[in-house]
């Protein structure tokens, strides 16, 4: 099972950058999929999860009318669209899929992340 988080960079604030994570090993269409992030010295956050059709999103608050999420089940592939970034935002973003009978305080698998970096 492999989730490879990419697209992470460093941009001003008020860019935008889209991540996107390649699942391989699992049946990805099955699974809900999530974004996650971990700001230096701070605790793992929610930025946001797709249902494993892509019908249904949700959003931190914090993050709602900023950042996208949607999937391609055809790549296996689900992004992140970011605009309007903060240099609040500067986090590790890492990506995770869970199926229905587990949760996301406990997803089944989690990627590896990719760095955004967002000066002010």
């Amino acid at each position: 099972v492999q989730l490879q988080a990419s697209g992470g960079g460093l941009v001003q604030a008020g860019g935008s950058l889209r991540l996107s994570c390649a699942a391989s090993g699992f049946a990805f269409g099955d699974y809900g999929m999530g974004w996650f992030r971990r700001a230096s010295g701070k605790e793992r956050e929610f930025v946001a999860t797709v249902t494993w059709s892509g019908s249904s999103t949700y959003y931190s608050d914090s993050m709602k009318g900023r950042f996208t999420v949607s999937r391609d089940n055809a790549k296996n592939t689900v992004y992140l669209q970011m605009n309007s970034l903060k240099p609040e935002d500067t986090a590790l973003y890492y990506c995770a899929g869970r199926r229905v009978t587990s949760t996301w305080s406990q997803p089944d698998y989690w990627g590896q992340g990719t760095q955004v970096t967002v000066s002010s």
